[in-house]
């Protein structure tokens, strides 16, 4: 069978149609390649100074364009508008920040050669990788990935854009906005279109690719990459915790969890999936959290589920938990009613459940009690995943925070890692690696290169098939003599 030469783009919220993209073909995503190696020699030739001026002024017209892109990717997600804005202006603070610091992070770095080398001069060049493949999913489809993209773009890359066939309509107007800034730099390009296009691009010449999705799409681009040893930057899912302290602000936690876990219709990779609150304070923090998911409403506090079949796994986590004994404090085992699912909160769901042990990806929150902060570390610690996870106690927090086996960790608050561009972005175990955003993540899109160079000689010469004997006696006593 023929591909399909266009993607059609839907609201989860009403079906109806969004728009037409074109379904790009592996032939295509070579050319375009093609194109960009072609033009990234100029786009690293014009220097930190002239990315920065061009990126910023990309930064200016996002934000002058603020409303426009809003409404689109509220009716391809079918998230608030409200929501839609606060994304993109982090997406924009992302932006402008790689464009102000890259030359910080990235320009040469002078390294002490040591007393051994002392006749040389060394030093450490960050390169730009030359084309890196991006693959974004449609949950944030202009936050997750600009965090690549301009990471990237900052480092002196070129990029081709890989949207989630949900969202292609926001991937190509962020292509058409940076092509009408930067006309002709063909730097950037996007590549819309379904599964075969994000296999296409995984497979062809690229330099490196960075995936954000689920653990299961993961390993198989990883698999793909492998092949070539094409570098990957994986950030994957997670069934992130929130830890609860007896000394906590209880009103302001739970306020704050219900965000993190319902936000985005749950649709959140660090979204709160998991509480383990102090049994001194569980029944008052369940209650506040009970009282205050009761005023939710799909459709206005949060939307549709963007993936209709994502309703499919929400529904089995839910039923999952029920028939092992899960009480529901909000919600209850039909609370999926496509194309929402309303806003469930379980408490007495076994460790073992789907729920608790893979990322349910909806507004669904399990609560436990526990006697103990050490508990509550274990717990936490014990999945296969670690993204991030929040945190909420006055004397405690940091203490916690250092014990849990994650890439992100808010303390006293919920996802404050995402809006803060000095501060590296990914997990471990089986949500990923690498990082986007800050410092490492402009290192992410460059290799080093090191060099050494020689400033003036010295008599004794050990890089030679006529080493005196004199030379390994001088430097085996001046190594002894440097490490007593």
């Amino acid at each position: 069978m023929s591909q399909l030469t266009e993607i059609i783009s839907h609201s989860p919220s009403t079906g109806e149609e969004v728009g037409r993209y074109p379904n790009t073909s592996a032939e295509t995503i070579q050319e375009l390649i093609s194109r960009a190696k072609a033009a990234s020699c100029q786009w690293s030739d014009i220097g930190f100074k002239g990315r920065k001026v061009i990126l910023r002024e990309w930064a200016h017209y996002i934000s002058e364009h603020i409303d426009e892109l809003a409404a689109l990717s509220a009716a391809e997600t079918g998230k608030p508008v409200s929501d839609a804005t606060l994304e993109i202006a982090i997406a924009i603070d992302h932006l402008s920040w790689a464009a102000r610091n890259a030359s910080k992070y990235l320009r040469n770095s002078h390294r002490a050669p040591g007393l051994l080398m002392a006749n040389m001069k060394t030093h450490v060049e960050y390169q730009p990788l030359g084309v890196v493949g991006v693959i974004g999913p449609w949950n944030y489809p202009v936050f997750t990935p600009m965090g690549s993209i301009a990471y990237a773009l900052a480092a002196g890359n070129a990029v081709v854009f890989k949207p989630s066939e949900y969202t292609p309509g926001v991937g190509h107007w962020l292509g058409e906005s940076f092509n009408k800034v930067a006309p002709g730099a063909n730097v950037f390009f996007v590549a819309t279109g379904g599964p075969e296009t994000g296999v296409a691009l995984t497979q062809s010449d690229i330099n490196k690719i960075a995936f954000t999705g689920s653990t299961a799409t993961g390993k198989k681009i990883a698999a793909m990459c492998a092949e070539k040893l094409t570098p990957v930057l994986m950030e994957c899912g997670g069934t992130d915790p929130a830890i609860i302290d007896r000394d906590c602000d209880i009103d302001r936690a739970a306020n704050a969890v219900l965000w993190g876990a319902m936000a985005n219709a749950g649709q959140t990779c660090v979204g709160i999936e998991r509480v383990y609150v102090h049994e001194e304070i569980a029944d008052a923090f369940t209650t506040k959290i009970a009282e205050l998911a009761s005023h939710l409403v799909p459709g206005k506090d949060y939307g549709a589920a963007t993936m209709p079949r994502q309703l499919n796994v929400i529904e089995n986590h839910i039923r999952d938990a029920a028939s092992k004994g899960a009480e529901f404090i909000i919600g209850s085992a039909d609370s999926v009613q496509p194309p929402y699912v309303y806003p469930t909160i379980m408490r007495n769901v076994p460790e073992n459940s789907l729920a608790v042990a893979e990322e349910t990806f909806g507004p669904t929150l399990t609560i436990k009690s526990v006697a103990s902060m050490s508990e509550a570390i274990s717990l936490a610690n014990a999945s296969n995943y670690g993204l991030a996870a929040s945190v909420w106690s006055k004397r405690h927090g940091k203490v916690i925070a250092s014990q849990l086996h994650c890439g992100m960790v808010s303390v006293n608050s919920v996802l404050a890692f995402t809006a803060t561009p000095t501060m590296p972005f990914g997990g471990v175990k089986q949500s990923g690696y690498g990082r986007i955003h800050g410092p490492e993540g402009l290192r992410e899109f460059a290799y080093t290169r090191a060099i050494v160079a020689t400033r003036f000689n010295i008599p004794l010469v050990f890089t030679t098939f006529h080493r005196k004997v004199f030379v390994d006696k001088f430097i085996k006593k001046f190594i002894q003599i440097l490490n007593r």
